[in-house]
């Protein structure tokens, strides 16, 4: 059933872009294991908890800094995690509460778009069909740091002026493509970046739980 266009006029955002990995996909847990496979496998360092730990306090850029990979291997190193990812990806699930906000906002008439490095096979598979079907817009297998110009593109495609739209992601990456497009963003407290790292990023909101988004997305009080 089609949102009451009096409904839509009131919403707070008119678009939501989500990030996927660490942001509806809880697949943290799935990476960390993986992590020093891929460091081996691509010549730079790899990591004890502790030290991978910290690192999640840092922006992306000191991150690569920090552990040696440059820039002209991320696509080789992301294409290979890609791969990893599609042959682990029974083992990667939805956070809880994810598939009701996805569909609270798309019955508020809300549009969804989901814009990550990861592929778009496997943000479907673990999204499932029901999910999947709720996203207007894919934007996926995009460059570490070029997710601003998919963000502007998704904007244009959409049909929606940047300050009606609203980024939620878990990395300072996130914060600072969203900045770079006008987009207000909201950060979320359980992914791979710490909460600490991203509050002062936060222009909207610091979101402790998912069912926090649905109301500041439409404009209406938590419960």
């Amino acid at each position: 059933m089609a949102a009451d266009p009096e409904d839509q006029a009131a919403l707070s955002y008119r678009l939501v872009i989500f990030d996927f990995d660490g942001t509806l996909a809880d697949s943290l847990p799935w990476f960390r294991g993986v992590f020093n496979e891929v460091a081996i496998r691509h010549g730079f360092r790899t990591l004890q908890p502790a030290e991978f730990e910290a690192l999640r306090g840092l922006p992306s850029r000191e991150v690569m800094r920090r552990i040696g990979v440059p820039v002209w291997k991320l696509p080789i190193i992301a294409n290979d995690m890609k791969s990893l990812m599609a042959r682990d990806i029974a083992s990667i699930k939805l956070f809880d509460g994810v598939p009701e906000m996805l569909r609270g906002l798309k019955s508020a008439g809300v549009r969804l778009a989901v814009v990550s490095s990861n592929s778009e096979g496997n943000v479907r598979r673990v999204l499932g069909p029901d999910n999947a079907f709720r996203i207007d817009h894919f934007g996926c297998g995009v460059a570490i740091f070029g997710k601003a110009a998919r963000f502007k593109a998704i904007l244009r495609h959409a049909q929606v002026e940047p300050a009606l739209a609203l980024c939620v992601g878990d990395e300072i990456r996130d914060a600072e493509a969203s900045k770079a497009s006008g987009i207000p963003f909201a950060a979320v407290a359980w992914g791979y970046a710490t909460p600490e790292s991203l509050k002062d990023h936060a222009s909207v909101a610091l979101f402790e739980r998912v069912s926090d988004i649905v109301p500041t997305v439409l404009g209406v009080e938590a419960v």
